[in-house]
This record gives C-alpha cells, structure tokens and sequence, in this order.
C-alpha cells in the first residue's frame, strides 16, 4: 500500500457561516506564508445560502438588486464569476503548499477536477471536463465549481459539490458566468444522497489525487 510523506490535517464542519470560513482560511494561509513547513489543511463543511463573485467578476451575471438580496453577498479574492452556496452543497478548502506539489496552478486545477470526477465515479457515474472552462458536469449539468486563490503558492478558496442543495438559488444569478449550461445536484441521480455520507468519498479522493496522509482535526478555528 502506497504511504505518503505528506501529511495534511482534516478539519470537518457542518453548517458554517461563510464569512467566518473566509477569515479561517485567510489565517491558515498567512500563518503557512510566514512558517512554509506547517501541514497542510482541508476544511469541507457546508455554508448558509450566500452569494459569492470573484475578485474580477461582473455584476452582470446577477439577475437582482443588490440592495434586496435576501442573501448575503459577498466579493472575495477568489477567481472565476459568481456562485451561490448554500447548504446540501459540499465546501473544500484545501489549504496547500504548492512546493510539495507542482507549482502550476493549471495543474492544480486539473487536480482538483480529478479528485471531483473520481467522487462522481464512485457512484457509478462519469463526470466530465470541458474544454476553456473550470469545474465538472455530469451528462451536461454543471454539479462542481472551483475557485481558487494562490499567495507564495499557498492555496485558498476551492471546490464546491452539489450534493443534495436547493438549486433555486443558482436561478437567480448566471452561475460561473455560463448561460448555456444548467447547475445539476447528485440527488437528481441518486435521490436520498445526503452531504454526510459523501465528505469521506471526497477526502478519500482528495487523499489519493494528490498523494497525502490525513492527520484527523477537532474542526476547532485556532
């Protein structure tokens, strides 16, 4: 059995609100900036319905108000457009030193679409990659979405997975900036799949995609 020498630590929240998520990740970031030989981290938790745009992303691809959201929205130092979190839908975190890895953030984001695909895999399904875009669909739906943020190749920001959500959030907003492609939910193909059982698919996937060992957390913000 192959045994990695790269350790990283396994943080596992339920429903957490999103921008206290956002000042965790900045703080593990910055303390990994200032001390590079700490572990890495992923954190995978759920978040209360928020809107989130990209630190480039057009407000054109709202389809409300801003001033009469009934959601909180937030612009953040991620990449790509906006998306809509909420709960029922998956959060990843990885917070990684990409010297340990390849520093090419091309890679990375194939990587992360790999560690998605073979989590849609393990239910039997085949999930796909297209061509100039970033995230993964299954039979044409969009069901994973990935933003990243890289400093002094620390990674932040991640993936999200729909696992079981309400989608009517997405209806309100063009989700990634994509008009021609609809949001899909694994529960459209396996009614019942709940968030609980699919984390440790993930973090198996994660583990095998990019070489690690997890050191298990208390999920506490330190």
């Amino acid at each position: 059995m192959f045994v990695s020498s790269r350790r990283c630590v396994l943080l596992n929240k339920a429903i957490f609100p999103y921008l206290e998520a956002l000042k965790w990740q900045r703080s593990l970031l910055q303390e990994r900036i200032a001390n590079p030989q700490l572990e890495d981290v992923l954190i995978l938790l759920e978040h209360p319905s928020v809107y989130t745009l990209g630190q480039g992303a057009s407000e054109e691809f709202l389809k409300f108000d801003l001033d009469k959201c009934e959601y909180d929205v937030h612009r953040v130092e991620r990449g790509g457009e906006v998306t809509y979190h909420c709960p029922g839908q998956l959060v990843g975190y990885p917070i990684l030193n990409l010297r340990r890895y390849r520093q090419d953030l091309h890679w990375y984001l194939r990587q992360l679409e790999e560690v998605l695909m073979r989590v849609l895999a393990t239910y039997g399904f085949q999930g796909e990659r297209i061509p100039g875009l970033t995230g993964v669909w299954l039979e044409g739906r969009k069901v994973a979405a990935i933003g990243i943020k890289v400093s002094r190749w620390i990674t932040m920001h991640g993936f999200a997975l729909n696992v079981c959500p309400d989608l009517t959030g997405f209806e309100k907003i063009v989700p990634c900036g994509i008009r021609d492609r609809s949001v899909g939910s694994l529960a459209q193909w396996l009614p019942g799949i709940t968030v609980d059982e699919v984390r440790p698919v993930v973090a198996q996937c994660f583990a095998q995609v990019f070489e690690i060992e997890f050191v298990w957390g208390d999920g506490e913000m330190g």
